[in-house]
């Protein structure tokens, strides 16, 4: 019997395609028939078959947001929040839902929706739902870092989602990335040395070593810079070398990094840099 009614519901799928696809005409986000039909809703009328419904809904999200790109002028996406709370309301275990239905809402107009914040409830949603999930929590770190621009929240996240058991090796290593991207070298450092206190000897041992030694470099240059700035204030003009400071007696000798490079120079602008012959040196993003 109740195979026989899962045949019957699966058979009806087209036909309620076909009767959202009426609803929504070509795709035009002012019919109003899905945000009285919340997930609450639409889920008491799907009871026993909550997963099969939220399949139908998840791939009307994947035509709804494909159909505005390709066809709508303007694009507005309105639509997707309540799809996507449908959806994932009928089943809250839908981890695809949850990354890709944050990834469309976060993109910028005219890509995406241009709604980061929406986006992170979204994934903020989808861990609540399912605590034991840590690469719906590396997304939700992710987005704090590349949508909201806050990467100290963002690393945190991540710290978080390490502690998950099964969670990859390499979480707090990005979490680290993110600290010093914002500044705060000391966090950075502590996860950084906690990483080699912890690793076996072998690759991971080894980068947790290379990023102590990058962050004693940017210790390094920034004391540095701030030499050469308290000479420029001084003198009135900007040092013509590194070995000028010893002269003056800022510096008792030119240091070098933790690699034994020379720091680089450039006497015009006054700015001191990591050489780019050092094997610390990494391009910026």
């Amino acid at each position: 019997m109740g195979s026989a009614l899962l045949l019957l519901v699966a058979a009806a799928i087209p036909w309620a395609q076909r009767r959202v696809d009426r609803q929504l005409g070509g795709f035009r986000a002012q019919e109003e028939v899905l945000y009285l039909w919340s997930g609450k809703n639409v889920k008491k009328l799907s009871a026993g078959f909550e997963d099969l419904a939220a399949d139908l809904y998840w791939l009307r999200i994947v035509q709804y947001f494909g159909g505005q790109r390709v066809f709508s002028q303007d694009r507005r996406f309105d639509l997707l929040e309540p799809l996507i709370d449908i959806t994932v309301t009928l089943d809250p275990r839908m981890e695809i839902a949850y990354r890709y239905g944050a990834i469309f809402l976060a993109e910028p107009a005219p890509i995406g929706a241009g709604r980061a914040r929406s986006a992170v409830a979204v994934l903020e949603r989808g861990v609540r739902a399912n605590p034991t999930n840590w690469r719906l929590r590396k997304e939700l770190g992710y987005f704090h870092y590349l949508f909201l621009h806050e990467p100290d929240k963002g690393a945190r996240v991540l710290l978080e989602a390490a502690e998950i058991p099964g969670a990859a090796y390499w979480l707090r290593s990005m979490a680290a990335d993110m600290l010093s991207k914002s500044g705060d070298r000391a966090t950075s450092r502590v996860v950084w040395q906690q990483m080699f206190n912890e690793a076996e000897e072998g690759a991971i041992k080894q980068n947790a070593l290379t990023h102590l030694r990058m962050l004693d470099a940017e210790d390094m240059r920034a004391i540095l810079q701030a030499r050469v700035d308290d000479f420029t204030s001084r003198m009135k003009r900007r040092p013509a070398s590194l070995p000028e400071l010893v002269s003056s007696g800022l510096i008792r000798q030119v240091p070098v990094d933790p690699s034994g490079v020379a720091f680089a120079y450039d006497a015009k602008t006054g700015s001191v840099e990591l050489s780019r012959e050092s094997v610390l040196w990494r391009q910026e993003p």
